[in-house]
């Protein structure tokens, strides 16, 4: 409740003071203002001439780019055909991640994706990332760069730079093909990096065997007296237990039927739980004559080597992980991978090796899952993004160079981009419209 009063506070203060600059008409030449959104800029980009001095290996890194750009941008239109066709055939229900509010990469709004400052940080550096990229190869190329500023909705939401449009437009071929990569180039450069760093973060984290409770077997002894999922087991009957060995001790003493009482403690408060303990069920292939609580521990260790198995796939770990976010927070988090993107109380069982350890994974992780996705998306051949614009200008000077038309080039361009946007449209609204149709057809 304190953070929602909060944010309303920000909000209030933020349509304020934008109210006070819009009706004032002040800084009319650094404060813009798109809806609701404030935009502020500046023409001091000189800084962006330093780059200048290393233009032969921006312009490799650039054209390295260019190559990992249309790979990515192939990869990404073969996806879309080879999805549709299936999604054509087997129409899921608009729910999970296929609920419309899903579509939207905007925290909050997108249910696997939180409201964290890693979020947010990590969404605003990947926004700075791809538009510095387009900055410094147009100064690289020979494109002035005009202004560059920041996009603001109460806080800080998005980066702009905007080059010169009469030198964008003289510029041709490889030049043009390597401003435009550039963003893309960056931000998955940079976002392989995140991961890689993230990798070798968690490998630095000792796992724990602490009696972490992560949740209790319905109708079995825990559920029945109450135990709440991430309570730490403290004592059982008494007799202090501080890892999950040391109460396994203690209950192999224990027989079906008897009564124990167990103390667990769960965000700072303590308590006393009364079970009576029932047989090890069949379904866990456990022969034993022990009691049975009914409660399954965090396995820190597994979830380590699962995380160091994720990252021995090399190249194909950060596609693995950009599903991260819908299994944690759409899916219920089967593959344990939640404890990267956001503070949990698995964190307990972790030994951290320096402090704000897990602010940085998540920071980490977020910045190299938006910085891929960003990337990736961009890449689509499809105008205006920066793929598009890319196979624009190729197929362009390709035509030229064969004395082809213009007016032909342009309607190759438009077929291509019309038809890989067709497809993205059908990826994204036919389960909204085959829902749509079911509901129609049952009413009638």
């Amino acid at each position: 409740m304190i953070w929602l009063q909060i944010l309303l506070l920000l909000v209030a203060a933020y349509l304020l003071i934008a109210y006070y600059i819009r009706d004032r008409g002040l800084f009319p030449n650094h404060i813009m203002f798109f809806g609701p959104i404030l935009a502020i800029k500046t023409e001091r980009v000189g800084f962006f001439d330093w780059f200048r001095k290393f233009g032969p290996a921006l312009r490799v890194y650039a054209t390295l780019g260019v190559l990992l750009v249309v790979v990515v941008s192939v990869f990404m239109t073969l996806a879309l055909l080879l999805a549709v066709p299936q999604l054509l055939v087997h129409t899921p229900e608009p729910t999970g991640i296929y609920d419309p509010r899903n579509l939207l990469a905007i925290p909050g709004v997108n249910q696997a994706i939180p409201i964290t400052a890693a979020v947010f940080i990590g969404l605003l550096l990947t926004i700075v990332i791809h538009e510095f990229g387009h900055a410094i190869l147009a100064r690289v190329e020979d494109m002035r760069v005009k202004s560059m500023g920041l996009l603001i909705a109460v806080i800080p939401i998005g980066a702009f730079v905007e080059p010169d449009e009469e030198d964008v437009e003289a510029a041709k071929g490889m030049p043009k093909i390597r401003m435009f990569g550039a963003g893309i180039t960056n931000n998955i450069v940079f976002g392989l990096a995140c991961f890689v760093a993230m990798f070798l973060l968690v490998g630095m984290a000792t796992p724990l065997a602490v009696p972490l409770v992560q949740g209790v077997y319905q109708d079995y002894p825990a559920a029945d007296a109450g135990i709440p999922g991430y309570s730490v087991i403290t004592s059982i009957n008494g007799i202090p237990v501080v890892n999950q060995e040391e109460v396994a001790a203690v209950m192999d003493g224990k027989r079906p039927g008897e009564t124990v009482a167990l103390t667990a403690i769960k965000g700072g408060s303590e308590s006393t739980y009364t079970l009576t303990l029932s047989a090890w069920p069949e379904a866990l292939g456990d022969d034993r004559d022990s009691g049975f609580m009914g409660v399954y521990y965090y396995n820190a260790p597994a979830v380590k080597e699962h995380i160091g198995n994720i990252a021995n796939l090399g190249f194909l770990a950060p596609l693995y992980l950009t599903i991260a976010p819908i299994d944690a927070f759409i899916q219920g988090n089967t593959q344990q991978l939640g404890i990267l993107l956001t503070d949990t109380p698995e964190q307990m069982a972790w030994e951290e090796p320096f402090p704000f350890f897990w602010g940085t994974v998540h920071l980490l992780f977020w910045t190299g899952w938006f910085n891929l996705l960003v990337g990736m998306f961009n890449a689509i051949p499809i105008v205006p993004l920066d793929g598009g614009y890319i196979m624009k200008e190729g197929v362009e000077r390709f035509f030229e160079r064969r004395g082809w038309s213009r007016h032909a080039a342009q309607q190759v361009v438009a077929s291509i981009s019309g038809f890989v946007t067709v497809m993205l449209i059908l990826l994204i609204t036919m389960p909204m419209v085959v829902a749509a149709l079911r509901f129609v057809m049952t009413v009638g």
